[in-house]
């Protein structure tokens, strides 16, 4: 079947899937939301380190890890990744387990933005007009929000930070995703073994207390953690980067379905309008950037011609 099917929508049918699934991780999470947040956490580090050990083990590409960590920069980048991804990850399951998906789904909306702004003040990229506009919209969204709540929406800028930050080091070093999941998670293991060994020895961890479906969902939670993240790259190697602009928003729209018909989280017109200037705002990135790749495209067809 998938024989006839074209590399780019392949790579499309990968994509999607890796947002749909982020799109309901709430939901896997909430089933385990008696388990605290910190005991939560550690064992997604700990069987996510498990289940990337091993498929490396089956694809024989622990010496993919030698080359990484052998390397300074390489190794120090990796561990600075590991800290991002790991704040991502904490937060994000805090949100969940505290009835905040609604706000955890505003991040990941403007988490785009986040990555142009970085690549404006980092690595000096050029902004055009509607780009600027773009990111001054979502500002006043997430203004309004702040003004309406009296407070700063601290977990949404967490989350649209550290993965912003996340993909800017990602751009420093070159890595494949089940090879970068299993160093960063290996890079936080020593971090989080001592709770879930202490907790074990206290006689008040989670695994002594839940049932064995609960066990089994703790497990998976490194197959839930690694496989979107190996779903989402192989779909980036053939879906184009405008393309990959407008899916992205499968995961947050999701997110905050879910949090208002799943969680029955309260979703009032403040929220609609502070919401609706980052809609707002998205879709002028989105335009923008449709436009530029079509421009660049034309480009590449002129010199194409020019050089035959």
């Amino acid at each position: 079947m998938f024989k006839k099917l074209s590399d780019s929508t392949i790579g499309v049918m990968y994509t999607v899937a890796s947002y749909v699934s982020w799109g309901f991780l709430p939901i896997y999470w909430y089933f385990l939301r008696h388990i605290s947040a910190y005991e939560l956490f550690s064992h997604r580090i700990l069987w996510s380190f498990v289940f990337g050990s091993l498929i490396l083990f089956l694809i024989k590409g622990w010496p993919q890890v030698k080359q990484v960590i052998t390397q300074w920069k390489n190794a120090f980048w990796t561990f600075v990744g590991a800290l991002l991804i790991g704040t991502n990850w904490f937060i994000f399951i805090w949100a969940v387990t505290t009835n905040h998906v609604i706000e955890a789904s505003l991040g990941y909306y403007i988490n785009p933005l986040f990555s142009v702004a970085l690549g404006v003040i980092i690595l000096k990229e050029k902004l055009n007009r509607w780009k600027t506009i773009s990111l001054f919209t979502a500002a006043v969204g997430v203004f309004l929000m702040t003004v309406q709540f009296g407070q700063i929406p601290w977990i949404a800028l967490i989350i649209a930070l550290s993965f912003a930050l996340y993909g800017l080091v990602k751009k420093m070093i070159k890595v494949e995703a089940i090879v970068s999941v299993t160093l960063e998670t290996m890079f936080i293991l020593p971090f989080v073994l001592p709770l879930l060994v202490f907790v074990e020895m206290e006689g008040t961890s989670s695994l002594s207390q839940i049932s064995p479906i609960e066990t089994l969902l703790l497990i998976g939670a490194g197959a839930v953690t690694a496989l979107p993240l190996l779903w989402f790259a192989k779909g980036a190697q053939c879906v184009p980067l405008s393309t990959l602009g407008f899916l992205q928003y499968i995961n947050p729209t999701l997110q905050l379905l879910v949090g208002i018909f799943v969680f029955h989280e309260t979703f009032t017109y403040s929220h609609l309008i502070s919401f609706g200037f980052i809609w707002l705002a998205l879709a002028i990135f989105s335009v923008s950037q449709l436009n530029f790749m079509q421009y660049y495209h034309i480009r590449m067809l002129q010199k194409g011609k020019s050089s035959d």
